[in-house]
């Protein structure tokens, strides 16, 4: 698709890489592909450029994925409907001329490696988003753009400056070490801006601003005009996400402390059926006065009432895995006050005192070498990365007392909530509305852009991943020749062209199709060089449109492998 003039009011393109093609959520989705498909809606809709380009490993139609991106919503004079196209991964001509490519993973590397070998590293700019960074083998790969070809005109999106300090600490860290082993400096890497995800604040407004679905969720849930509904969304993942005992506790302590009635609704999906058996049996434990309920979070329709229904929102993470947390930041946009624990991003949506309370947490002892044995075992596959994650988890606290006090503040006082929900929805409008976000990545990207066009062309002579190299090269030597273009190529003896047409009747001489050119390419160079009697390589191709030359090239080994080209003198 050719290059159209940018509607009003809109500048700039943008390329996305989405190797699935299609846009869409299944069951019991993870919080990065929910956020991933936000952001992605979120830059058509409100990041201001005149056309984003999909880059996917699926063909996919510009009409689906704008129907998935814009869902409905119309462009006005006002906010003019950006242009949707698509391009098979890697297409480097549409990346350089987006300027900017954009994944939702943190992983830039291979990127990197891919644009080197397109021409040019400054051909365009590459950007990812940091989800997580408690598993070692995420860290290792992040870690790896320090090695390849990256440069300040690419970039790390962090989504918390928690996530921003632990990245440049890893980076340095990594860099000394690998000075140290060269006796040179350290390299540089990618820039690391804070820029955090958001919600549709509007639409969480919409659906807690409904008294019909609050008194259907409570009747739900046998709640009184008087009584507290608390209110947790998210994965119900002990070893991922929080374990619920501080929850749990705390909701206890806060209803003995008020005597009032509390409910407390736990609404997600567990990862394991078995493990909500564990989380009945902690609520029974510590829990003993309160309804605990435990509903289905994939239910959107019981998940909008519940929304509307809830009076307060509690969230006390304690796992590395988390490094941002898009929860509360619904919760906040539904009018809710949060209790949350003082954690990583938590600490940069909330603010104590105002929209939330932020309940101060302990991690465990450094040194002792019991950190480091974890790590050790985990590397080793001794341990899974949820039992990692999970044992990490087990000896981080929550102070319970103090989210038992604050969850007491807010039940005694209706007028508080009120207060701090109204203070949650300005923060939110404010600061994490999708339209904000959007914008920050469109700044992103132009500063980017600055960047990469004021930088000169950096000095390199290798220009392929040498740990990742060519097949066909790194392993050449395995074999007595190599296919070249000065290779010599005749019929074998017998051989046919209707035996190249045929060959995929075979299924093992049809395997692996998508490498080379079609049965009747190949029968056409076949028929070429039988005609001659023999011709090189470079004369073959050279009669056959260049673009079909790199596939044509791999069909003329594979005729060698079926027997019916003989390389031999």
């Amino acid at each position: 698709m050719g290059l159209e003039d940018d509607p009003g009011g809109l500048r700039g393109r943008l390329a996305i890489l989405h190797p699935p093609g299609a846009l869409g959520l299944g069951p019991n989705p993870f919080g990065k592909d929910v956020a991933n498909l936000q952001l992605w809606q979120a830059l058509a809709r409100h990041g201001g450029y005149g056309r984003i380009d999909v880059l996917s490993l699926r063909s996919a139609e510009p009409a689906a994925l704008s129907a998935a991106l814009f869902d409905g919503a119309a462009a006005t004079a006002e906010t003019p409907r950006t242009q949707i196209g698509a391009a098979l991964f890697p297409a480097p001509r549409v990346a350089a001329e987006a300027g900017t490519v954009l994944r939702g993973q943190p992983y830039l590397e291979d990127l990197g490696w891919m644009r080197r070998r397109s021409g040019s590293d400054r051909a365009y700019s590459l950007a990812g988003v940091v989800h997580t960074l408690a598993p070692p083998a995420i860290r290792r790969m992040i870690a790896m753009g320090a090695v390849g070809p990256l440069h300040p005109w690419d970039a790390l999106i962090c989504t918390s400056p928690s996530v921003r300090d632990a990245l440049a600490a890893m980076f340095d860290g990594f860099g000394q070490h690998l000075a140290e082993r060269t006796g040179g400096r350290p390299p540089p890497h990618p820039a690391l801006p804070v820029i955090p995800l958001g919600v549709d604040a509007a639409a969480f407004a919409a659906l807690a601003d409904r008294p019909q679905a609050r008194a259907r969720a409570r009747a739900a849930l046998g709640l009184g005009e008087a009584d507290v509904l608390v209110l947790w969304v998210g994965r119900l993942s002990y070893y991922e996400k929080a374990f619920p005992q501080p929850m749990f506790k705390a909701v206890q302590q806060a209803k003995a402390a008020t005597g009032a009635g509390v409910v407390f609704a736990m609404a997600g999906w567990f990862p394991d059926a078995a493990d909500r058996a564990h989380y009945e049996a902690a609520a029974r434990a510590h829990a003993p006065g309160v309804p605990v309920h435990f509903l289905d979070g994939n239910d959107r329709a019981a998940l909008g009432d519940l929304w509307a229904g809830a009076d307060i929102f509690l969230s006390l993470v304690d796992n590395i895995q988390e490094t941002f947390g898009i929860t509360p930041l619904e919760a906040m946009a539904a009018g809710l006050p949060v209790v949350a624990s003082d954690w990583d991003g938590y600490r940069f949506t909330m603010r104590h005192g105002q929209e939330a309370f932020l309940i101060p947490t302990l991690s465990g002892p450094v040194g002792g070498g019991v950190g480091a044995a974890l790590v050790e075992r985990h590397v080793a596959e001794a341990l899974t990365y949820q039992a990692y994650v999970g044992a990490v988890a087990q000896h981080t606290a929550v102070h319970i007392g103090r989210a038992a006090e604050a969850l007491a503040q807010l039940i005694r006082s209706p007028d508080l909530r009120a207060r701090m929900g109204a203070a949650g929805r300005r923060r939110v409008a404010e600061t994490f509305d999708w339209p904000v976000v959007a914008r920050q990545i469109h700044a992103l990207t132009d500063e980017l852009a600055e960047l990469r066009a004021a930088a000169a062309e950096p000095a390199h002579r290798t220009l392929d991943d040498p740990v990742r190299d060519d097949p066909f090269r790194a392993f050449a030597h395995f074999a007595t020749d190599q296919l070249t273009l000065d290779t010599w190529l005749r019929p074998a003896p017998g051989a046919t062209a209707a035996a190249v047409r045929a060959a995929p009747s075979v299924q093992l001489d049809g395997a692996f199709p998508g490498a080379r050119a079609s049965p009747e390419l190949c029968a056409q160079a076949f028929e070429a060089i039988a005609a001659a009697g023999a011709l090189r390589v470079r004369d073959v191709l050279a009669a056959f449109p260049v673009q079909e030359r790199r596939r044509l090239e791999m069909g003329l080994a594979w005729m060698a492998k079926l027997g019916v080209l003989d390389w031999l003198d």
